[in-house]
């Protein structure tokens, strides 16, 4: 589905990936972990077309997205959960929701807004309680589910999740990768960014270990988690 080959990206003339190469199958959760600047938001943001990408390629179903911008990425599927939510406080998680739908305002519009809503609520019943709340009156934990279920409403192809544990209590953190196991079956492929690489990796088919712009070790999320050496270098 995406193949990265030689990606050189960075912020206003500043590298923070140097050149990687990485590939992501359909239907599969794969985890990008590492330490702070390690290059990790950096892949999501490339990808997302956010910052500026020096060399190399990423292919998202046979086309090259590079010159591409933002809003036409989206429109071929591919949808970022931003690190650190970036919700609207003063809407209601259902005004939050419909902003997510924006991708798919020309089709069908009643009956599908209805249809992926019905679906966000389905996964996150907290959210249904919630629908009429304003995002700032909500606890961290539901704000992560309303910046999931806004990028769900997009229906996406490709899923970018950028630290979505970050700041949340672990048993909310078990219960989103819950969900994320869910959205796997269903046939959704994921990227993880995350520092939680125990927990991501035992969720993920495959992973990345980035070190200073660079992968450092690559494998199935199972093999990551038990090779002690990369475990004592990279994953703390």
């Amino acid at each position: 589905m995406l193949k990265i080959e030689g990606l050189r990206a960075g912020y206003k003339g500043t590298e923070a990936l140097h050149g990687i190469s990485l590939e992501i199958r359909q239907g599969t959760i794969v985890a990008a972990v590492g330490a702070n600047g390690a290059g990790k938001s950096t892949l999501i943001n490339a990808l997302s077309r956010l910052v500026d990408v020096n060399a190399g390629a990423i292919t998202f179903d046979g086309q090259n997205i590079v010159k591409m911008s933002a809003p036409e990425v989206v429109e071929l599927g591919i949808v970022q959960v931003p690190e650190g939510r970036q919700l609207f406080s003063a809407l209601t998680v259902t005004e939050n929701l419909r902003l997510g739908f924006h991708r798919l305002r020309r089709r069908r519009a009643s009956s599908l807004f209805r249809e992926r809503l019905d679906y966000v609520y389905e996964l996150f019943p907290k959210l249904k309680e919630r629908a009429d709340q304003r995002a700032v009156t909500l606890s961290g934990g539901e704000q992560s589910m309303v910046a999931i279920g806004r990028a769900l409403m997009a229906d996406p192809k490709l899923l970018l999740l950028d630290e979505p544990s970050l700041g949340l209590a672990p048993i909310v953190v078990e219960r989103m990768f819950n969900v994320l196991q869910v959205l796997r079956r269903s046939g959704l492929t994921i990227l993880l960014v995350e520092q939680h690489a125990d927990e991501a990796l035992a969720l993920s088919d495959y992973g990345y270990v980035l070190s200073v712009g660079n992968i450092a070790a690559e494998g199935t999320g199972e093999s990551l988690r038990n090779h002690e050496s990369i475990r004592q270098a990279y994953l703390g």
